[in-house]
């Protein structure tokens, strides 16, 4: 008998490749997504989906409907410059998010494991430590990065008193298809959007500033394995290679055939200026590495968004 999930945030980007790699691998999947960023077509057709907010009552039922074995936790509020405007309703989404769902665990008495959708970038902070290994401390300098470093510190409670064990994965920089350009989106798909447009992409800062950018799929398998190892504790998902934004336009720019340069403006409040995670252990812990270079990815990225315009 297939072994039962739910995905929350399953009609975004990142939920939705990971519900295609888990229904290949044979799981039963349903999905959860309010729709406030993710897309209906992006969820997979052999998936069940219900339009609901994590937050609701409705998610409790959701979980006593379906009755899954794990719970892989993707729904957020993702934008860094939004909970930096707006901590309370970052933290009602996140933290509070989080909360509702695992009392309804607790209830469901289904839940053997929960995959939890952290953030290797913000929840460490600024580091001495690049790329940063699960052992630094966790020192974050946004109230996104906050929230999920106290979603960590609620899950251990949840273990603790309920014998719930769960995989933080703590993902650098994600992109790939299906990102959206729009809205709460990361530069890589904000930049494929303006670079098919025609319009000036912005570089906030000098451009200096590093980051680890991994992609969705390999992301999505590192869901996979952790579900399937069972592995309880942390594990960063990125590639230990640091880009700066000045390299990343340059990579994407290639990609659209641009020689228009980037325009820059004054950096922003919160942000980081190296990120990078080390990934070893999970190399070690579960068999993942990533497997896509950033080149590549980064053209199969601009080639998916190129292919959507066409079709438009």
């Amino acid at each position: 008998m297939a072994k039962r999930i739910l995905i929350t945030g399953g009609a975004g980007f990142i939920g939705s490749t990971i519900a295609d790699l888990f229904l290949e691998a044979g799981w039963d999947v349903a999905v959860l997504d309010d729709l406030s960023s993710g897309k209906r077509e992006s969820v997979p057709p052999a998936a069940r989906f219900y339009p609901v907010d994590v937050r609701s009552a409705a998610a409790l039922e959701v979980l006593k409907k379906e009755r899954p074995q794990v719970i892989c936790h993707q729904a957020a509020q993702i934008d860094v410059r939004r909970s930096m405007a707006e901590p309370r309703f970052d933290a009602d989404v996140n933290v509070g998010g989080l909360l509702n769902l695992m009392q309804g665990a607790v209830e469901a008495k289904s839940v053997e494991h929960v995959l939890f959708a952290s953030s290797g970038g913000a929840t460490y902070g600024d580091t001495d430590r690049v790329p940063t290994p699960e052992d630094h401390p966790q020192l974050p300098v946004s109230h996104y990065g906050a929230a999920k470093a106290a979603s960590e510190l609620y899950l251990n409670v949840y273990r603790a008193n309920y014998g719930i064990p769960f995989t933080a994965l703590r993902y650098s920089n994600v992109y790939g298809p299906r990102q959206d350009p729009h809205g709460e989106a990361g530069v890589v798909a904000i930049f494929c959007g303006r670079l098919l447009e025609g319009r000036p992409c912005t570089i906030f800062g000098d451009g200096s500033q590093t980051r680890d950018y991994v992609f969705a799929g390999d992301v999505a398998r590192a869901n996979l394995l952790a579900a399937e190892k069972r592995y309880d504790g942390p594990l960063n998902v990125g590639t230990g290679v640091e880009t700066d934004v000045n390299e990343l336009y340059a990579h994407l720019a290639r990609a659209a055939g641009s020689d228009r340069p980037a325009e820059h403006a004054p950096a922003r409040l919160g942000e980081q200026k190296r990120s990078c995670i080390d990934p070893s252990r999970a190399g070690a812990a579960v068999g993942w590495r990533p497997e896509v270079r950033l080149a590549d990815g980064l053209r199969r990225t601009f080639e998916w968004f190129a292919a959507r315009r066409r079709a438009a």
